[in-house]
């Protein structure tokens, strides 16, 4: 049951309806966008799992988040979740809360083993990251030879029944050359697939312009062998989509390019239980179970408040504390 109080909105009428939970900092890729070199990745995973939350702490927080905040959607990240122990029981509980659609983002590495148990819990789409189809190219992105093996991760989700989504970041120098085989790629499976500008988070804070491919450059590149038309923005999308001549549909998260603060629904919950309105802001704000109500909804509005007016700006926060 939702509590009686007014909504909690900014003077943009913007609400968090979309709560995006980072279960865990370790991750079994080392993406260059995502951490600095090996060394950081080490110093993530050498602490077991020390400081994240159990499913049972994190059910809690989520549904007390729910009760205040009437929650559309959890998209469970990482770190890489399927690392996570305990993940399908999660995603049935969060089910279990009278919210309908959960989802997750992964690197698709252990979806070969995962994909169906989620698939019975409940989970019903997900996002997995593919950066490159050549495999020197995904090494040079991920510090890993994984991308056959993330491949076949997503055609066993597909055969479970789950609905896959293709992200890929790209860095101008190191992957841009992948735009059309990441497409074909995706095409060929009847998959949508988005290309995501990188941002200008952790160490790419202050250099992630050296690096960035902007939306009109992907577009002249899928432009040479398609024509592309496009669709509508919904509302609080952090893509926008386009449809070939063939009914094939793309996307671009272009923060970057065309920013998507104004309508921005998500909040950001850390794997040690503290919130973020805004990855451009870097003060996180911890919750308590044992705090009252009033003092989440007076958290929550001072979330809220970090979000940002027109555009992104970024922070030096690591995407592997607070996920995709």
């Amino acid at each position: 049951m939702m509590i009686d109080m007014p909504p909690i909105k900014d003077k943009y009428g913007r609400a968090f309806r979309t709560l995006r939970v980072s279960l865990l900092r370790h991750c079994n890729l080392g993406c260059v966008y995502c951490v600095a070199g090996e060394e950081e990745l080490r110093e993530a995973n050498s602490d077991g799992f020390a400081g994240s939350l159990s499913p049972g702490e994190l059910l809690a927080m989520i549904g007390r988040l729910h009760v205040q905040l009437g929650l559309d959607t959890v998209r469970l990240t990482g770190g890489e979740p399927l690392l996570y122990p305990g993940l399908a029981g999660l995603v049935s509980g969060i089910r279990a809360l009278g919210i309908s659609r959960v989802r997750l983002t992964t690197n698709g590495y252990l979806l070969d083993r995962l994909a169906g148990p989620l698939k019975e819990a409940g989970l019903d789409t997900m996002n997995v990251s593919l950066d490159a189809i050549e495999e020197e190219v995904f090494f040079r992105m991920s510090r890993r030879h994984s991308a056959a093996r993330i491949i076949c991760g997503i055609d066993t989700a597909l055969k479970a029944g789950l609905d896959v989504k293709i992200n890929s970041v790209l860095m101008r120098g190191i992957n841009d050359s992948q735009i059309l085989p990441l497409l074909d790629l995706a095409f060929s499976r009847g998959l949508r697939i988005r290309f995501l500008e990188v941002m200008a988070m952790g160490h790419l804070h202050d250099q992630a312009g050296r690096y960035l491919v902007t939306q009109e450059e992907i577009l002249r590149v899928i432009g040479s062998r398609y024509s592309c038309t496009p669709l509508p923005r919904e509302a609080s999308a952090t893509a926008r989509y386009w449809t070939t001549g063939e009914g094939q549909v793309f996307g671009i998260i272009a923060n970057e390019s065309e920013p998507f603060c104004r309508d921005c629904d998500r909040l950001r919950l850390d794997s040690s239980g503290r919130i973020y309105g805004c990855l451009s802001n870097n003060q996180p704000i911890g919750l308590d179970l044992v705090e009252e109500e009033a003092v989440w909804r007076r958290k929550l509005e001072e979330a809220l408040a970090q979000k940002q007016e027109v555009r992104f700006t970024g922070s030096d926060l690591s995407m592997l504390d607070i996920g995709g």
